[in-house]
């Protein structure tokens, strides 16, 4: 019957647009984990350290994330990529602009030029997973300090207040809270980010992790590749690659609606619909992989099933 699978129907839809081929197909497909370290957690915005960045993205390559246990049971690559962090590990680095970005209540996050690289870092990843034969992507990050980088950065695009933009992240006491709050408003204030440009957010408020994700949504809309959105943080940086080139949106699928206070907001701002509302704030491209299962019920359907006219049924139609 028509319409019957709604969200899922639409999505299937969508790829098919996307990669202007009737004959869709998502088996060969990666998540793709930007990992870099935000200067602002000098400010005791989170409640883990710096060096946690490193572990868990080393932990990307030995399959030891929550990321990477549901990646396993749904075929999909795990691929960090360091493009950011304050230290080198494992991770290839070939991608990486910085070791880490500047503290954003004491100057810009990092330079226009830097946040540029970042972008494009992003866009040649997905040219290179497109060369391979990837056919979908999941967005994902890693670095300590970046629900404080988000929330400044949606708070400035979206022109809201930060206290609505700004939830606990990864625990927060109500102290540790106002602390991240009141950080936030000191590096815009200071920094003075023009929300018409997004680049210009990116840059003084933002983070290198939020600029490799932007650049992969970018490179989707270059290379004919759907985009999963993860949460808050991913959708933020949907938002940048939305603001940068508007066509970009239509090669973005949203997954899951985070906890974060914020989200909600910014996928009303893109005109997204998420199919999962489960409270999911694990960050790490969680809720990106959540949805590949089932965008593989809806193409299985798509490939296998009968139509009307196959069963001699009469077809369904357009009720007005």
């Amino acid at each position: 019957p028509l319409h019957s699978l709604g969200k899922m129907e639409k999505m299937v839809i969508q790829i098919a647009g996307i990669t202007g081929n009737p004959d869709m197909h998502i088996n060969k497909r990666a998540l793709v984990p930007m990992c870099a370290d935000n200067g602002v957690v000098e400010e005791g915005v989170t409640q883990t350290g710096q060096e946690v960045t490193a572990i868990v993205a080393e932990n990307f390559l030995s399959g030891d994330t929550s990321a990477c246990v549901m990646c396993r049971q749904c075929g999909t690559k795990v691929i960090p990529v360091d493009i950011g962090m304050a230290v080198d590990t494992k991770v290839a680095t070939d991608l990486k602009v910085a070791c880490g970005t500047a503290n954003m209540t004491k100057g810009p996050a990092m330079t226009r030029e830097q946040a540029v690289k970042g972008l494009e870092a992003g866009i040649d990843m997905v040219r290179e997973l497109n060369d391979k034969g990837y056919r979908i992507l999941a967005t994902g990050e890693m670095g300590i300090g970046n629900t404080t980088t988000s929330s400044a950065v949606a708070s400035v695009l979206l022109k809201q207040p930060v206290e609505e933009m700004t939830g606990r992240g990864a625990g927060l006491t109500s102290e540790g809270l106002v602390r991240k709050i009141n950080a936030i408003k000191k590096a815009i204030a200071l920094n003075e980010p023009d929300p018409e440009d997004a680049i210009d957010v990116l840059a003084k408020v933002g983070g290198l992790d939020i600029a490799g994700m932007a650049g992969v949504f970018l490179g989707g809309a270059v290379y004919g590749i759907p985009v999963v959105m993860d949460g808050f943080i991913s959708c933020v940086s949907a938002l940048i690659a939305m603001r940068i080139c508007p066509a970009a949106r239509d090669y973005i699928l949203a997954s899951h609606v985070s906890n974060e206070p914020a989200a909600h907001l910014i996928l009303e701002n893109m005109g997204k619909e998420a199919i999962i509302h489960a409270d999911m704030c694990l960050g790490e491209g969680t809720g990106a992989v959540a949805l590949f299962p089932i965008l593989d019920l809806a193409a299985a359907v798509y490939h296998s099933m009968s139509t009307f006219d196959d069963i001699h049924v009469e077809q369904y139609e357009e009720l007005k």
